[in-house]
């Protein structure tokens, strides 16, 4: 009886269906895997084995930079070489990301292309490549994988099939686990900013005043999360009250930290004498060796006296500082003292003002959140807008005022976002009878 012979399938079909079943695994591992790293060790190392090749490194593309930087390369200990960075427009790999083809050299150093660079700093010698993008879900270039030295023969129509498949598997699972990576820095930034804005609220009085006489209020809402404004109120044990509202460069959390060291320092140094110009002097000369070249901060500090009724105080370049009186009808701006504070060591600041607030006099202060705050066509709220609200709304309470003011202004900027951090304090004596 006659049979038919088993026969062995032709090695490189077996070499192909190994590939295959090897590609397949991979795929299922890319699935598996949470970590972006641990992921493109498992590409570049799926690549050399699938390909035969000595080395390949993954190299991510940068949208914002337009650069490629490397992640992971096979076959390199130093760390340093691992990370390369360059623009999109140099290299092999750059016209990869740029065009979105799969490029072969059988002689690199051949191609003028080529960039020999790496090879000289790592010692190692590039004979042929097959390079490759990695491509998203909806088809955009998230890296390039680089594959370097076959170790028989030369890269082939074979391998660029393999490496569109490694490529479509990769790319997804790559743009994956970016996102993921985005998201879980934005909450972990999220998180922080939320932290720093609730210690930053915590600074800030959590109830307005009582001073026999007087309605006083204070009010901030910052642009961002964390802001660079912010307003005190501190009774003093001779029955004064210190009063500060300050407005640090930009806002933000950089701002925020500004905002809560001045508010420390003037508390410590205000408990220690009532000596304005000692206290501003001390206060910007301790700011100075703390922030950097461009941050600063201005700063109203002041002492109501409710027994005279007067308010002394010294500015840092905040303003305008204005002045209701209910007599008159009029409303004023107090001149300020000097620089404001972190920028000159050993500034010198003029002699602290002090006036008086007869019945229904108020004092208003609004940082220039309020002032700026401009509509479509470019135009600010400005001061005289708000002289015409004091004037107006001079016998409202303090709070309510404040309210009246913010209304007036949103109103005002017809739909323009708010661009800069508001806060405001007002003193208002309560009218006799």
């Amino acid at each position: 009886m006659t049979g038919i012979p088993e026969t062995s399938p032709p090695r490189e079909t077996g070499q192909q269906i190994a590939a295959l079943e090897h590609l397949l695994e991979v795929a299922r591992q890319l699935g598996a895997t949470v970590e972006l790293d641990p992921l493109l060790e498992a590409i570049a190392t799926a690549a050399t084995t699938v390909l035969d090749c000595e080395r390949a490194t993954v190299f991510l593309y940068d949208t914002g930079t337009e650069e490629l930087y490397s992640r992971v390369a096979t076959g390199i200990e130093d760390s340093a070489m691992k990370e390369i960075r360059f623009p999109v427009s140099r290299g092999i790999a750059g016209e990869v990301a740029r065009t979105g083809s799969v490029i072969t050299l059988a002689d690199a150093y051949a191609d003028p292309r080529f960039n020999p660079e790496f090879d000289r700093q790592s010692g190692f010698r590039t004979r042929n490549m097959l390079a490759f993008p990695l491509r998203g879900y909806d088809s955009t270039t998230v890296g390039v994988l680089q594959v370097l030295n076959k170790r028989s023969g030369q890269f082939d129509g074979h391998d660029e099939k393999l490496v569109r498949f490694l490529g479509a598997q990769a790319g997804v699972a790559v743009q994956r686990q970016m996102l993921l990576q985005e998201y879980a820095h934005k909450q972990r930034i999220q998180r922080d900013l939320n932290i720093a804005r609730d210690i930053q609220q915590g600074l800030l009085p959590r109830e307005n005043p009582e001073v026999a006489g007087y309605d006083i209020a204070g009010w901030n809402q910052p642009a961002d999360e964390t802001g660079g404004d912010s307003f005190d109120f501190l009774p003093l044990d001779d029955g004064s009250l210190a009063i500060t509202l300050a407005d640090a460069t930009g806002h933000g959390i950089g701002a925020a930290l500004i905002m809560a060291e001045t508010r420390a320092l003037f508390r410590a140094t205000a408990r220690q004498t009532r000596d304005l110009q000692r206290v501003v002097s001390e206060v910007n000369d301790l700011l100075c060796l703390d922030l950097p070249d461009g941050k600063f901060n201005t700063a109203f500090f002041g002492f109501l006296a409710p027994a005279e009724h007067t308010v002394r105080f010294l500015s840092a370049g905040q303003g305008p500082i204005l002045v209701y009186a209910a007599a008159t009808g009029a409303v004023r701006e107090l001149e300020t003292h000097g620089l404001p504070l972190g920028i000159m060591p050993e500034a010198e600041y003029d002699a602290a003002t002090v006036f008086q607030l007869a019945p229904g006099d108020m004092l208003v202060l609004l940082t220039d959140g309020f002032y700026e705050w401009d509509r479509p066509d470019g135009e600010q709220f400005g001061t005289e807008r708000i002289a015409d609200l004091i004037r107006e709304h001079h016998r409202l309470p303090a709070a309510e005022f404040i309210r009246v003011v913010y209304r007036t202004v949103v109103e005002f900027s017809a739909g323009t976002r708010q661009g800069d951090d508001l806060t405001a304090v007002i003193v208002r004596r309560v009218p006799a009878g």
